[in-house]
C-alpha cells in the first residue's frame, strides 16, 4: 500500500510541476495559478525610479496584455532583457493581478525563455 501511495504522490508532483501554456489574453482567467504564458514581447522598459524592468506581451492599443516583472534586486540574474523585444517568449510563474492587469514576477532567469 505504501508503494502505491508513493507512486501516486510522485505522479501528482510531476503534474503539478508542469505549467499549462496559455496566451497573454488568457492570463486573467488564471490568477493564482502557475502557468507558462507564451507571446510576442511588444515592449521592454525599465522604470527609472524603482529600477524594475517590465516585459509586456500581447500589449494592445487599449493597454491590455500581460507583463513579466523583474524587480531591481533580481535584475543581475537577467542578461540583455532588451534583446527580447519583438521575440516570442515563454514566461512561467504564478499569475497575479496588479492594478487589474495580469503579471508574473520573475525571480530567476529560468522563468523566461526565448523561442
Amino acid at each position: 500500500m505504501r508503494i502505491l501511495v508513493a507512486i501516486a504522490a510522485l505522479a501528482l508532483s510531476g503534474a503539478a510541476a508542469r505549467a499549462e501554456t496559455i496566451q497573454p489574453s488568457e492570463a486573467p482567467a488564471h490568477v493564482g495559478s502557475r502557468v507558462t504564458v507564451e507571446g510576442v514581447v511588444s515592449r521592454v522598459h525599465r522604470d527609472a525610479r524603482s529600477g524594475a524592468t517590465f516585459i509586456d506581451l500581447g500589449l494592445s492599443a487599449a493597454g491590455k496584455g500581460f507583463t513579466a516583472v523583474i524587480f531591481s534586486a533580481d535584475a543581475a540574474k537577467f542578461t540583455d532583457v532588451a534583446a527580447l523585444n519583438g521575440k516570442t517568449v515563454q514566461v512561467t510563474g504564478a499569475v497575479r493581478l496588479y492594478k487589474g492587469k495580469p503579471e508574473v514576477i520573475l525571480k530567476d532567469a529560468g522563468q523566461i525563455a526565448a523561442r
